[in-house]
């Protein structure tokens, strides 16, 4: 039978793992998003539409921080801020959470 300070890490850790995946995820269609703009994907098409939607409102928050002239350069930094931080921020939790 675990002890008490066993069971706690094991549910730290799976936390953590749970923070990180979660992070990875939303990263990750931030990342689909820019990756299917830059190949001038057909924004018609239904699996499109739903990964720039979810993408912007997971960047609604950074799309607008700084304004460039051309589009592909506001759409990269302005979803990428957003990526990089949920990782960040994701793995830094995440990392907490495995420590405790």
């Amino acid at each position: 039978m675990p002890t008490h300070t066993q069971a706690h890490s094991r549910g730290s850790t799976q936390a953590g793992r749970a923070v990180a995946i979660v992070a990875d995820v939303m990263a990750f269609v931030i990342a689909l998003w820019i990756l299917l703009y830059l190949l001038d994907a057909n924004q018609g098409n239904t699996l499109v539409d739903f990964i720039h939607d979810v993408a912007t409102w997971l960047a609604g928050w950074s799309y607008d921080l700084f304004t460039f002239s051309r589009a592909w350069v506001q759409v990269v930094v302005g979803y990428g801020i957003a990526a990089v931080a949920y990782l960040v921020i994701g793995h830094a939790v995440a990392g907490r959470l495995y420590r405790h």
